[in-house]
């Protein structure tokens, strides 16, 4: 089956588990860039906090395509954001063998923020050893025989508001509360293995 969605910075778990067992995903190739959404953010669990990733970019506030924004490095985000990511799951069981991975991306300086996104997402799905084929739509219009899930996915979705995500608690480092569908990193740094099984369980039915 095919589903045709955006392209988001380390997406969170709902989009994994929309993604989940799909043959084809196809990213939107032709969408305008939106400000304030997971397409330059995404959600780590900290000691104290859950923690907000952004990346800056420059040009957002016109509206340009998606595909034309360009990532601002005169922002030190690059690491605050690799910092942050090993002071949340530099103790997490299966950090030391995922985390070069993700580091490789960061350390290629992407110029373009969806050029980014995608190598990330490319780099999480062979982690979870998920077997889709990715490609970007160019063309307008819905794609022929597809899950339309464009716009379904916000910011601010919370408990009850998850359109393909329901809350399966897994072990976190931090926290006595369980902080549901963060980014999938949290997910594969604390699981490993067993990343796939849960976000099956973690499947809205």
């Amino acid at each position: 089956m095919r589903i045709y969605t955006e392209l988001f910075y380390l997406p969170n778990l709902e989009y994994f588990t929309a993604i989940l067992d799909k043959d084809e995903l196809f990213l939107d190739g032709t969408e305008y860039y939106q400000k304030q959404t997971f397409r330059n953010r995404s959600k780590i669990l900290l000691a104290n906090k859950v923690e907000t990733l952004s990346v800056p970019v420059a040009g957002g506030n016109k509206k340009r395509k998606y595909r034309d924004i360009q990532i601002d490095y005169n922002q030190k985000w690059k690491n605050v954001h690799l910092r942050g990511i090993q002071s949340a799951y530099g103790k997490a069981p299966f950090f030391e063998y995922f985390y070069p991975y993700i580091e490789n991306v960061y350390l290629k300086n992407h110029k373009f923020l969806f050029d980014m996104n995608m190598d990330l997402l490319t780099v999480c799905l062979k982690l979870l050893q998920l077997n889709v084929k990715v490609s970007v739509w160019e063309e307008e219009g819905q794609i022929p025989d597809s899950m339309d899930i464009r716009g379904l996915l916000h910011v601010k979705s919370g408990p009850g508001m998850y359109s393909f995500y329901q809350e399966k608690e897994y072990l976190q480092l931090f926290g006595v509360d369980f902080a549901p569908n963060l980014s999938i990193i949290d997910l594969l740094f604390c699981e490993g293995s067993s990343a796939e099984s849960i976000l099956r369980a973690s499947q809205k039915k």
